[in-house]
């Protein structure tokens, strides 16, 4: 069976994309932090469908987490999928420097620094990231994530970047969720104000997210390219 690493895994988006994988046939290796009963649900599913499954615990926020991480994978990795994020809802005059470099560890300098380490195990496979549209087209509630999009975008270039870099060897995409599991911050009329510009009119789910990961993994000739599951907002 092929093998895909999920990091952040135990929850969201996260564990749709793990379970959506091991559906598609995809034996599994689930990196969480403190999700961790999270995760023994995901892998309770996974096993069910007669997937192997294992947990493996790392903070991604530190420079030895990814290289610990990519140590505990193997010799070989089909999909690396970097789903892991911190969230902060925070006025932009009120973020500190930690906050700025905590949200740039997990979001930017671990999916690199995970990428690299695994770059022997995982020649002939992909990479896929998990953005955000508003790197593309902000939008109302993403108000008070400034140092969020911000990190979103420094890996939706890093995708790119990666590309052109490690093909053919490697293929690197992303797939930027929309109105899909809001955050809790967003108010009532902060999303009848998104929902009533997305011409689905309606909010996505975590599986919307999920079948593009999917789709990505198995898509031999698509490398340096962003799909927007976001109901067609960012052309609305």
């Amino acid at each position: 069976m092929p093998l895909a690493l999920v990091t952040g895994a135990g929850v969201r988006v996260g564990r749709a994309i793990a379970l959506a994988l091991g559906r598609a046939g995809f034996d599994l290796v689930l990196h969480v932090n403190r999700s961790v009963d999270g995760a023994h649900e995901v892998a309770a599913e996974l096993e069910k469908m007669g997937r192997a499954v294992r947990i493996e615990r790392a903070d991604l926020s530190t420079v030895e987490g990814p290289s610990a991480l990519a140590a505990k994978v193997g010799a070989k990795l089909d999909v690396l999928v970097n789903s892991a994020a911190t969230y902060a809802h925070e006025d932009f005059a009120k973020i500190t420097v930690d906050d700025f470099d905590r949200m740039y560890a997990v979001i930017v300098r671990a999916p690199f620094l995970l990428t690299q380490a695994l770059l022997p195990a995982l020649k002939g496979g992909a990479v896929i990231n998990i953005t955000d549209m508003a790197v593309s087209h902000a939008y109302t509630a993403t108000h008070f994530f400034s140092h969020y999009i911000a990190a979103k975008a420094a890996l939706e270039q890093l995708t790119r970047s990666l590309a052109l870099e490690l093909g053919p060897d490697i293929r690197v995409n992303a797939v930027a969720p929309g109105p899909v599991a809001m955050a809790a911050e967003t108010n009532d009329a902060q999303r009848r104000d998104i929902l009533e510009r997305v011409p689905m009119k309606r909010e996505g789910s975590p599986d919307d997210v999920a079948e593009a990961v999917v789709f990505l993994a198995r898509a031999p000739y698509i490398t340096g390219q962003t799909i927007r599951v976001d109901g067609g907002l960012s052309v609305s």
